[in-house]
């Protein structure tokens, strides 16, 4: 039997992570379209989506650090980030969207402070990246 490389194992599990949110975004962007346009108001409806859609750009994001996690060292901070942002925002808006508790909307900027911490280590990562055929920059 093969081995396999801890680094592939760890970015496989999160991949899965980062692909089982992607098909959350999905399934709450369907039922938001099929199941809550006669329930929720229109600014409730709104949250709503905007969850969808942020959860599905960075379970995408995610995905993507995953397949990267090992040409770029200490990456699993990376990935971290984009599912504590995942949680943390489109998290509180399903939320606020469902209940009306708007004083969750304390807990959304701390999302947002994930996606972009992931977003500018990912930059840096890459940034600092040298392809072993490419030495240049």
């Amino acid at each position: 039997m093969p081995s396999l490389d801890i680094k592939f194992i760890i970015s496989s599990k999160w991949a899965a992570c980062f692909a089982l949110q992607g098909a959350l975004s999905v399934a709450a962007g369907a039922f938001g379209a099929h199941a809550l346009t006669e329930v929720l108001d229109p600014k409730a409806l709104g949250w709503w989506n905007t969850a969808s859609q942020y959860l599905m750009y960075h379970a995408l994001a995610g995905l993507m650090s995953a397949a990267l996690f090992s040409y770029l060292p200490s990456h699993k901070n990376i990935l971290m980030l984009f599912f504590a942002g995942n949680t943390l925002f489109a998290g509180s808006l399903y939320i606020i969207a469902l209940t009306g508790y708007t004083f969750l909307g304390m807990i959304t900027p701390l999302g947002g402070l994930c996606y972009l911490l992931a977003w500018g280590g990912l930059a840096f990562r890459l940034w600092q990246f040298k392809n072993a055929d490419n030495h240049q920059n």
